[in-house]
């Protein structure tokens, strides 16, 4: 049974990491831009976040959807202005021979960037929710059966931001200067798009509310 919780918590760890959206563009572009820690750092902020809403989910669908309904619309609203932010300094790429190396703090800082954008994310709060219910994880209840799944959805969106952070990395030797530059502009232009939808998303909500 706890192999089980664990392995279930793996699987939704990759399920929701491993499509590409924002905050995989964004860990692309760092990791061509500053290497693989870069990337990675970016994957540790997005590994927290989801643990943060597998707790959620895992203390019972009513807490969860109540602590969603307070928090979508100010989430989506930041998590919109950011990713417009980040496309706008993506559209203004630096391009360099070598990625660039990054201190420790600037390492911090991708960190707290990608966990605030993760939870600001509507699409990642109801790919959580449906696959989190289709997995029979609804209200675990046992809190050592939730901290085993909890575990499981940070090791596995954590190890997934590993493998695609060393994947770029490797490749990056093999491409030409301006593939990262013109990778940042294009995931840039991406990030706009989804921090627009965010955007209206929240709107909408504001004013049904």
């Amino acid at each position: 049974m706890t192999l089980m919780l664990f392995v279930k918590g793996l699987v939704l760890g990759v399920a929701i990491a491993a499509p590409l959206g924002p905050i995989g563009l964004l860990c692309i572009n760092r990791t061509l831009e500053r290497g693989f820690w870069a990337g990675v750092a970016g994957g540790l902020g997005t590994a927290l976040a989801d643990a943060t809403y597998a707790m959620l989910a895992a203390a019972g669908f009513a807490a969860f959807a109540a602590t969603l309904a307070t928090l979508s619309v100010p989430l989506g609203l930041i998590g919109g202005l950011f990713m417009l932010w980040l496309g706008w300094r993506g559209l203004r790429p630096t391009p360099t021979a070598t990625a660039v190396e990054v201190g420790s703090r600037g390492l911090a800082r991708m960190v707290a960037a990608t966990f605030l954008l993760t939870m600001g994310n509507p699409t990642t709060i109801l790919s959580f929710a449906a696959i989190f219910a289709g997995l029979g994880l609804a209200a675990i209840g046992d809190r050592m059966n939730t901290a085993i799944v909890v575990a499981g959805v940070f090791l596995g969106s954590l190890a997934w931001w590993f493998a695609l952070s060393g994947g770029v990395a490797f490749a990056r030797a093999k491409l030409p200067e301006r593939f990262a530059a013109w990778t940042s502009r294009f995931s840039g232009l991406i990030l706009i798009g989804f921090g627009v939808a965010a955007l209206a998303s929240a709107g909408a909500d504001l004013i049904r509310r």
